[in-house]
């Protein structure tokens, strides 16, 4: 009878998370930022059709970053349990806390206890009822949970990014301002932001109970002033 392969499980742990880091930094990243009237997030996505950055419910956003099936799949339980907890008790019941919460203890089962970790990173994302009431939470393959307040950065060179938002962040900009330099974060020194190539929504809290916008290229080209929409030259 033949011994199994043992692996010590500091060393299967450590294999699943490099595992997982490995494949999430290949997918295009994303950027979250407060603004004066809510939150603004910006990922890198020319795809119209496939969403990185959805809405949950009334003031709640989801984005997330890795393998496309596996956060979305997050994200349609989100969205069910949103739905779910809402009839059941009352709108103002559902939140990002208790969201990131749960999202945080199925990663981590994931992670701990199946052979394959999710190779995805997410945000929940909450829109207050005051500039200082916005929530951002950034939750992490193995469940692990940052609580963000100005901004979050998912995804390959997440440190890069986050220096260079860092360095332009302004308290109180207002949106053109704020996609600009998240476009040019993600962008970085090298290359010029192109409308085409972002997706990019909103939770404002002007847009009523429904906070969730999404900017088309025209809004996300307009905001961006002199850099190039992605349009072809007439």
């Amino acid at each position: 009878m033949s011994m199994p392969f043992y692996v010590a499980p500091e060393q299967f742990m450590k294999d699943k998370a490099d595992f997982a880091r490995k494949n999430i930094a290949r997918g295009r990243p994303l950027v979250a930022t407060v603004y004066s009237d809510g939150i603004v997030i910006c990922a890198e996505n020319p795809s119209k059709s496939l969403h990185k950055v959805s809405e949950i419910y009334d003031r709640i956003a989801f984005a997330g970053v890795g393998r496309y099936n596996e956060f979305d799949s997050l994200r349609r339980a989100g969205v069910q349990h949103a739905d779910v907890k809402g009839y059941q008790f009352s709108r103002e019941d559902v939140d990002a806390r208790a969201l990131a919460n749960l999202y945080a203890q199925y990663m981590g089962n994931v992670f701990t206890h199946e052979v394959k970790p999710l190779e995805v990173e997410i945000l929940v994302a909450e829109v207050g009822a005051t500039e200082g009431q916005d929530q951002m939470y950034h939750i992490l393959y193995d469940g692990s949970v940052m609580d963000e307040e100005r901004f979050s950065v998912l995804g390959g060179e997440a440190e890069a990014i986050a220096g260079r938002i860092k360095d332009s962040f302004q308290e109180g900009w207002d949106l053109s301002a704020a996609v600009r330099a998240a476009a040019a974060a993600l962008s970085g020194p090298d290359r010029s932001p192109v409308a085409a190539d972002l997706e990019v929504a909103v939770l404002a809290r002007t847009n009523g109970r429904r906070a969730f916008r999404r900017l088309n290229d025209e809004e996300v080209g307009a905001a961006l002033g002199s850099v190039s929409s992605g349009e072809p030259a007439g």
